[in-house]
């Protein structure tokens, strides 16, 4: 049976398909991560923590499914991609899970007992589910960057010979921390749109300009890194990019630099980190004047920018191998079958807008500021 899209063209597709549900969840589930992240240092008061949370109480379920969609994508689109990471970094997994299991439980129990040392400790609680998987998720791009230790044989069984540990080098902790500035720039600007103005949304556009300096300076860092460290990795000779997926069929060698390639191969790439610094400049901009809608889209940008910059810098590969490079996963190499790739895509372009659309509604719809006003008279509030 003959398919509308060749297999090249549905594996590009898909290839930018993750990408903007990476960049979707960075930017829904980002604020929600941000503000967990801040909540500690940005209200003083049970009332200002209470404030802080229900900025976010009434959406961030909704913004899992971005995550849900995520993994479900890469695992039905990308086979040798989801069993490699997921496998391979088990236990950072592991580790963001148990972290992200603690948003829900702290949201329905901190409020659950009137005693300071209970709703304290949540809060550190959701300190944790907001910082810790943003530093991991960081981390794991790092790693990605870098390249992880695995193999394939000649029956692509896979072989990884990595620890958690390992995943923490200087470059990766610096994604890491680039991960981090970047969510709670995120979560500053989001409390900026929802709270009321008062010191919490002081504090909060405070620590949003830390932020977005802090993203500037460790994005220019990482740039420098590709630049001048030895990270990279290149495809030699020719790949048919329709051919079988078998990710032993190409080959792949280290190569200092070898990230920046594509933008002097492709000048129109060099669109995605110019946004990625741009974003944080009007972000700040926004702080600066006052306006917050300017701030989160700024934000909302730069993550577009920088998560874009990662798969420009990339393509074609999508995972390198530190081990053995010419078992790095490439797009035209580790896909699903062209069937499943053109089915899939039928189901998105159905389902994914009803997403969208839904999404829009329960934001426009519960959209408006929360102030300590609010807690007070309102019980069924966090």
């Amino acid at each position: 049976m003959e398919l509308p899209l060749d297999y090249q063209t549905l594996r590009v597709i898909w290839w930018a398909l993750i990408g903007v549900l990476l960049i979707g969840f960075a930017i829904m589930d980002g604020f929600d991560m941000g503000v967990a992240t801040l909540l500690p240092f940005v209200a003083k008061t049970d009332e200002e923590r209470r404030a802080v949370i229900n900025t976010i109480s009434a959406t961030w379920e909704g913004n899992q499914v971005w995550f849900i969609l995520g993994g479900g994508a890469i695992f039905a689109a990308w086979p040798f991609v989801y069993a490699v990471s997921f496998s391979g970094f088990y236990l950072a997994m592991f580790v963001v899970l148990m972290s992200m299991i603690l948003r829900p439980v702290g949201f329905k129990y901190r409020s659950k007992r009137p005693g300071k040392a209970w709703r304290r400790n949540w809060d550190w609680a959701l300190f944790i589910g907001g910082f810790v998987p943003t530093l991991v998720f960081g981390v794991a791009i790092g790693n990605v960057l870098s390249g992880a230790p695995f193999r394939l044989d000649s029956d692509l069984r896979i072989t990884y010979e990595g620890g958690l540990l390992g995943l923490f080098t200087p470059f990766t902790v610096l994604c890491g921390l680039t991960s981090v500035a970047m969510v709670v720039l995120q979560g500053a600007t989001w409390l900026g749109l929802k709270l009321e103005r008062g010191e919490v949304h002081k504090r909060a556009m405070t620590y949003g300009f830390v932020a977005g300096i802090a993203l500037i300076v460790l994005f220019a860092f990482g740039f420098m890194f590709l630049k001048f460290g030895n990270l990279g990795y290149q495809l030699t000779g020719d790949v048919a990019a329709s051919g079988v997926s078998n990710p032993r069929r190409a080959e792949v060698v280290p190569a200092a630099g070898a990230w920046l390639t594509n933008y002097a191969t492709y000048p129109w790439m060099w669109i995605a980190p110019i946004v990625g610094f741009a974003g944080p400049v009007l972000a700040l901009i926004g702080l600066k004047l006052k306006s917050e809608a300017l701030a989160f889209g700024g934000s909302s940008l730069g993550i577009f920018g920088i998560i874009g910059s990662v798969g420009a810098s990339m393509f074609p590969i999508i995972l390198p191998s530190t081990l053995d490079a010419n078992s790095s996963l490439l797009v035209w190499t580790a896909s699903s079958s062209h069937m499943t790739l053109f089915v899939m895509l039928l189901v998105t372009v159905v389902l994914l807008p009803m997403v969208l659309a839904y999404t829009a509604w329960v934001y426009k719809v519960l959209f408006g500021r929360v102030g300590i006003q609010n807690i007070r008279t309102n019980p069924d509030m966090y």
